[in-house]
């Protein structure tokens, strides 16, 4: 069974556009490290992600990342260090990270990993979101993303939706 792992980013986002339901539908279970945790009820952080994060749903499990020194993973902040460090203990896992760093390190250490959109995306093949309009929510945030990217899965999306109806 493949354990997912989170960072804080993907939950921010995720909660920000209330899109958060989708990860237990399509992962069951979702494991982050305790420094996510922390990073969700940092006073910075946007009052409904706090909120959230202070009465956690029963499919987050909180994990402590093992303490162990890495140079690699020194550029990156703690929740990105420890969500790649919790993955790693894992057989069969999915890293769900949206930091470009984090995840070219989760790749070289031959983590799978997708991001935010990936998600989304991935969501909305097993029909448990409509893509438009999510990613319509979460341009609406601070998210970036690149006109391209967003472009071309929208007309994925669309043609997706035309094979359906086919």
């Amino acid at each position: 069974m493949t354990v997912v792992v989170a960072d804080t980013s993907p939950l921010n986002y995720l909660i920000l556009i209330e899109a958060i339901g989708i990860l237990p539908r399509l992962y069951g279970r979702v494991v982050i490290p305790a420094e996510v945790l922390n990073e969700l009820m940092n006073e910075g952080a946007p009052r409904p992600v706090s909120d959230w994060a202070m009465k956690l749903p029963e499919w987050v499990e909180v994990r402590s990342a093992p303490l162990t020194y890495d140079a690699a993973l020194s550029l990156l902040d703690p929740g990105e260090k420890c969500a790649i460090l919790l993955a790693q203990l894992e057989a069969e896992v999915l890293l769900l990270m949206d930091e470009a760093a984090g995840r070219l390190e989760a790749s070289r250490r031959g983590i799978p990993n997708t991001g935010t959109v990936g998600v989304l995306r991935a969501a909305s093949i097993a029909g448990l979101v409509d893509l438009p309009s999510a990613l319509a929510r979460l341009v609406a945030t601070n998210f970036r993303i690149s006109k391209q990217l967003l472009d071309g899965l929208i007309a994925e999306d669309a043609a997706r939706g035309r094979q359906r109806k086919e």
